[in-house]
């Protein structure tokens, strides 16, 4: 499954609604460590068909961040049926962001 661009606008329906795991990761073009951690997101797109992954740009959608109290970037978030279950903030091999799925 690819990558979901989540807004406030589609954020219910994606991630509220989804009868999948969801995960997370709150970036900005800015921050180096997201531009390490969004490859490694991709990839557990490709490869984890029971999963949804999202990205969420925190410049454009303040809302969205601010909501999550996301103070730093990258923040992964991981949800189950509407729920945070799982949160890390900062670059993460791919064994550890699998490991919070």
């Amino acid at each position: 499954m690819s990558v979901i661009t989540i807004t406030k606008d589609n954020f219910q329906k994606e991630v509220m609604e989804s009868a999948k795991t969801v995960l997370l990761d709150f970036w900005a073009s800015w921050c180096g460590p997201c531009r390490m951690v969004s490859p490694i997101v991709d990839q557990i797109a490709q490869e984890t068909p029971g999963v949804k992954v999202g990205k969420v740009n925190v410049d454009e959608q303040q809302e969205l961040a601010a909501a999550f109290n996301v103070m730093s970037i990258p923040t992964l978030v991981v949800m189950k049926e509407g729920k945070v279950v799982q949160q890390a903030v900062g670059a993460r091999p791919k064994s550890q962001i699998m490991s919070m799925l």
